[in-house]
């Protein structure tokens, strides 16, 4: 989206003021600006032939035919795109598409596709791993879905397979658990939420799992260093929040547990939603602040900046996305944005930027 903005903004009769007035003798501006358009249809074609490859995915692994859950491979191949664009980082990118479509399907799961029986059969079935296909099924939905996420799991390095096990347990377990809130219709404190929210809000198997493909390599030290653990919270509670702003009427008529009601709550009942909202947004702006001047330190940081700058990224999606409502779930909302990153080419010989 930058890339593409740049590109319609570009002055091709500017030249740089220094001491002395500059431009390139052989080269012009409008041949810098064709080189631009050019990499930019060419990124745009690549991203194309890889969304492609994930629809044959979903349909391998039968996603589509889940009937609960959204469709949300444009959102996902969208955000992955717009930030990790880079042709070199495709694997980085399909990693990450692919984890964040499964997020969807999960959550869908236990939000409205599943029964208490099947939510445990699935955690259960994860944990265990080795398991006979034949009989340890409760449904078809669980079938599918593990399968899905088995095969997408082993399909990253061995180096980054624990990690990614790990990811999906914590998902499965905390969603579990705020399905079961919603269920005794329990009021948690504020801090335990926020907790648990977290890792039920679903970044760990998207962006972990790609910190191991963007270039650097991860040692166990730097996976588990209080660095790397603090920059996913931080990345990860914003994104909590900030869904929670967009979803809470909605999740409220669905008798589930949301930030906004529950701070409320914890507030004696005399803050309304606006104010609710308000303090949210302010927990948000200094969690955000605290994530880029940690991405920005280099005293003392054990985390290469390459893998940093990803946290940063998601971030950036997600305020994308829930800037003014839920980006993912109303389509509508980032339609301009989607097929302007994937599908909408830039006319190199009229230079129309739509």
């Amino acid at each position: 989206m930058v890339n593409r903005a740049y590109l319609r903004e570009y002055k091709e009769d500017d030249v740089k003021v220094a001491k002395n007035s500059y431009s390139c003798p052989n080269i012009s501006n409008k041949s810098f600006k064709n080189l631009g358009v050019i990499d930019f249809n060419m990124c745009q074609s690549l991203h194309q032939e890889e969304s492609k490859q994930l629809e044959r995915w979903e349909r391998e692994f039968r996603l589509d035919k889940l009937k609960f859950t959204r469709r949300k491979l444009d959102a996902c191949t969208f955000s992955a795109a717009a930030m990790l664009y880079a042709p070199e980082l495709s694997d980085a990118r399909i990693s990450w598409i692919k984890h964040a479509v499964l997020t969807y399907v999960v959550d869908d799961f236990f939000d409205v596709g599943s029964s208490q029986q099947e939510q445990e059969n699935l955690t259960h079935l994860l944990d265990k791993w080795d398991i006979d296909e034949e009989t340890e099924f409760c449904s078809e939905a669980v079938k599918v879905i593990f399968l899905a996420l088995r095969d997408t799991i082993n399909e990253t390095a061995d180096v980054a397979l624990k990690w990614q096990g790990r990811c999906w347990m914590d998902v499965l377990k905390t969603m579990g658990r705020e399905a079961g809130w919603g269920r005794d219709k329990v009021v948690t404190a504020m801090d335990e939420y926020v907790e648990n929210g977290f890792d039920s809000f679903a970044l760990g198997p998207i962006v972990l799992p790609t910190l191991y493909l963007v270039g650097p390599k991860l040692s166990e030290e730097i996976v588990a260093s209080p660095e790397y653990h603090c920059l996913y919270k931080l990345m990860a509670t914003c994104g909590r929040l900030l869904n929670d702003i967009q979803t809470y009427k909605r999740e409220a008529m669905e008798g589930k547990l949301n930030a906004v009601p529950l701070h409320i709550i914890h507030r004696g009942g005399l803050i309304t939603e606006e104010e609710s909202i308000k303090e949210l947004r302010e927990i948000i702006g200094e969690n955000r602040k605290k994530l880029l001047r940690m991405i920005l330190e280099t005293k003392d940081s054990v985390v290469p900046r390459a893998c940093k700058d990803l946290f940063w990224d998601m971030s950036q999606v997600l305020h994308l996305f829930y800037s003014k409502a839920d980006g993912f779930s109303s389509p509508t909302e980032m339609e301009t944005a989607i097929n302007e990153v994937l599908y909408l080419p830039i006319d190199c010989n009229g230079m129309k930027i739509e």
